[in-house]
């Protein structure tokens, strides 16, 4: 299955940033080749500067970007999703994304033909990158087709797909609501995430009806306003810890009255203190 279909010219894709013009154009020719290639699965290499933004695109291909240093930020119309290091994001074809680099970004993808694997996950979503997977990817970086029958190289293609089938989800998406009466608070508290203001303050502002704003928070993202706030705060918390920033700062940047009181939200919503999560 996997070896018989021609496989692109270019595999990794060595984007060259010294120039935007030029690293435009080889963006756009690597992402011409993934759509257009006549293969079942293939994997690519790409290394992105610090703050780096890859315009909203979109492929006919299913794409796992996995962060293996670096933190990916992945924007859709309604959602937007944090991809700390070692985990990934799987991105089902035909959606229009965008994604920004916070941090140098070393990103390892594997793409995958939906009509030869139906049974792929067909939602986006942050995903736990399981150590087996990590490695088969970092090998599959470097094989040359074609793939003989039973070799080893098609062996590590078929388990990556067997394991993209099974990927567990993170909690690490912020819904963004298309009613234009919540932009003006969601931009701010991700500007401002240390901004304190509640729902009424927020009412007398906007002039909307406390009820109101509470009522379209819950349509719009499936979150009340606390907890959507609770959620932008921690994902830009994990932005700024995987750069480098001390917790401590991170804390009473975002508004926590102390770490400690930080860290047990964090632990509460993600399973782990945020020392753990990134080691």
């Amino acid at each position: 299955m996997l070896n018989s279909m021609k496989m692109p010219v270019s595999r990794n894709s060595g984007i060259n940033h010294r120039k935007k013009g030029e690293t435009i154009k080889s963006l756009d020719k690597f992402l011409q080749e993934i759509d257009e290639g006549d293969w079942a699965v293939i994997s690519s290499a790409t290394d992105y500067p610090e703050n780096w933004v890859i315009p909203e695109h979109r492929h006919n291909k299913h794409q796992l970007l996995y962060a293996i240093g670096g933190v990916m930020v992945v924007y859709s119309a309604l959602n937007q999703w944090t991809v700390p290091p070692n985990r990934g994001f799987w991105m089902p074809c035909g959606q229009v994304h965008s994604l920004r680099c916070v941090g140098t970004l070393k990103m390892r993808s594997v793409f995958v033909r939906p009509d030869r694997f139906p049974n792929l996950p067909s939602e986006p979503k942050t995903v736990t990158v399981s150590p087996l997977l990590s490695e088969l990817i970092k090998s599959s970086v470097s094989l040359k087709p074609p793939y003989a029958d039973d070799s080893r190289d098609a062996r590590i293609m078929h388990l990556i797909l067997d394991e993209l089938a099974i990927l567990p989800d993170l909690p690490l998406s912020l819904p963004q609501p298309a009613d234009p009466r919540l932009s003006p608070i969601c931009l701010a508290l991700q500007d401002e995430p240390g901004d304190a203001s509640t729902v009424a303050d927020w009412s007398a502002r906007l002039g909307l009806d406390q009820t109101t704003i509470q009522r379209l928070f819950r349509k719009e993202t499936g979150m009340t306003f606390g907890q959507w706030r609770q959620q932008a705060r921690l994902l830009l918390a994990l932005e700024r810890i995987a750069v480098g920033q001390k917790i401590i700062d991170v804390a009473f940047e975002l508004g926590y009255e102390s770490p400690s009181a930080f860290t047990s939200m964090f632990k509460k919503q993600f399973g782990k203190t945020p020392s753990h999560f990134f080691r």
